[in-house]
């Protein structure tokens, strides 16, 4: 299951997707998930399951390796689709002791899953194709005019990408040490809730010293290399636009165009 979790984890494939610059992929994940908060009909989804699968084939990247991120958030999503199926009031169509089913409710819970569903698989896509360092830079830039009111830019890029890079690593830790502990006689899946509750704690010490640990290496090692923050920082690769980019911007302008062109007909 661990190893089933895909965020923040990079896959260079050495495509154009990988290639664009992280700032048109930033501003791209954040119009897709703006439009994907239109969608109202099933138009909108189609026109969602076609960039996504656009995205993905020009990327490179396996369509399995992808929706293998998934997996780890089934319970989150079904827990979304039964909560909209059977809390929505309208036109009952099958009755479950208390509890029906309505037509509205099943239309509401299945596009609500799939809304998650993209949301995943849409972000994801942000990580497998860029870098920790470019998506550092990209996000410092972006927030770089928030600069004039006091907003530490260059920090707040910084925590978010050391968050990011080491959810791979956090992950494969956890993973060592669960098999250390089940070595051990450590049950992790049998028992109630409450015993698999406390079943965690010889997991969550450890990873928890692990964590601390790390934490004080990397900042050794930002000192070691004299790192004062992101004034007069310079970078080897300055980021720059290219053509490509100005085409990518253009089509994510049109997709949000076209969803807004969808919630307004639908």
């Amino acid at each position: 299951m661990l190893k089933d979790i895909t965020i923040g984890q990079h896959y260079p494939t050495g495509s154009i997707i990988h290639r664009l610059d992280p700032r048109t992929k930033i501003i791209g994940t954040f119009t897709f998930m703006a439009g994907l908060f239109l969608i109202q009909s099933f138009w909108g989804y189609l026109a969602v399951v076609a960039l996504l699968s656009s995205v993905i084939l020009i990327s490179r990247i396996p369509v399995r390796y992808v929706l293998k991120g998934l997996r780890p958030l089934m319970i989150l999503i079904m827990v979304t689709f039964f909560i909209n199926l059977f809390m929505t009031r309208g036109e009952i169509i099958f009755g479950l002791g208390p509890l029906n089913i309505t037509r509205e409710g099943l239309h509401q819970g299945i596009f609500m899953a799939m809304r998650l569903v993209f949301l995943i698989v849409g972000t994801s896509l942000l990580t497998l194709t860029t870098s920790p360092i470019t998506l550092t830079d990209g996000i410092e830039h972006l927030l770089n005019p928030l600069r004039k009111i006091g907003v530490p830019a260059h920090e707040l890029a910084m925590m978010m990408t050391i968050a990011l890079r080491f959810i791979p690593t956090l992950l494969e830790e956890t993973d060592k040490i669960m098999k250390a502990q089940i070595a051990r006689g450590a049950d992790f899946e049998s028992g109630n809730l409450m015993n698999r509750a406390k079943s965690l704690v010889p997991l969550l010490v450890p990873l928890f010293i692990s964590s601390f640990r790390r934490a004080d290496d990397l900042a050794m090692a930002m000192e070691a290399r004299c790192y004062r923050g992101g004034e007069n920082r310079t970078r080897l690769k300055a980021l720059k636009w290219h053509a490509m980019d100005g085409v990518a911007l253009v089509v994510i302008g049109s997709y949000f165009g076209i969803m807004i062109l969808i919630r307004l007909s639908f």
